[in-house]
């Protein structure tokens, strides 16, 4: 019996530190998304590199919209697009 208490003490464990997760600290740089410029400016689809940028930086994009000289480039209807298109949810800042 001490023994199952034991494996099943040992298998909660091992759960939790499977379903740990660490949280990365995301550097808002736009720049980051230059991969994406084709894809918002001529409204061709987005590659892998873009949607992965785009997921990277969904942190910043309320900082983006608040950047006067960013604004009209984030907030753009094709900007949009491609954040959909990519399986991000624009913020609602």
């Amino acid at each position: 019996m001490k023994t199952q208490h034991i494996l099943l003490c040992s298998l909660i464990v091992v759960l939790f530190l499977v379903e740990a997760r660490v949280t990365v600290a995301v550097t808002c740089k736009p720049t980051e998304l230059s991969s994406c410029v084709s894809a918002i400016t001529s409204a061709t689809p987005p590659s892998s590199l873009c949607c992965n940028k785009i997921k990277e930086q969904k942190p910043c994009l309320c900082q983006y919209l608040r950047n006067p000289n960013l604004k009209k480039f984030v907030n753009s209807p094709n900007a949009r697009k491609v954040a959909s298109t990519c399986g991000t949810p624009f913020p609602a800042c």
